[in-house]
């Protein structure tokens, strides 16, 4: 069974930088597709980033040239750096894994992390 903890949330003032950190275990971790989803107060979850099995990555137009997302297979993580932080990136941010599959969208995730807070103040 596949297990993800988030990690690196926290409070941040806008145009700050956080960095997010996925830990997967109980399977190879090079053969899942993983994703970075948020979910604000009384607003549906959201894709962020995803990054394939083979580095391949998807970033939300919301996010692009502020958020970067990376993968290190040796250490079963996937981290996300985020940059130039507003207001309205306050959100419960989760992590996603897939097999084989890079998930872009809410339904695609197989397994879910219990989420990290991001909170930017303005």
């Amino acid at each position: 069974q596949v297990q993800l903890v988030e990690s690196g949330g926290g409070l941040v003032q806008a145009g700050g930088s956080l960095r997010l950190s996925c830990a997967f275990s109980g399977r190879t971790f090079s053969n899942y597709g993983m994703g970075w989803f948020r979910q604000a107060p009384g607003k549906e979850r959201e894709f962020v980033a995803a990054i394939g099995r083979t580095g391949v990555i998807s970033v939300a137009e919301s996010v692009k040239g502020r958020f970067a997302i990376s993968r290190d297979n040796a250490k079963n993580t996937m981290s996300l750096q985020m940059n130039s932080l507003k207001p309205e990136d306050t959100a419960v941010y989760y992590c996603g894994a897939r097999f084989w599959v890079t998930p872009t969208r809410m339904g695609e995730s197989e397994y879910w992390g219990k989420g990290t807070q991001v909170t930017v103040s303005s």
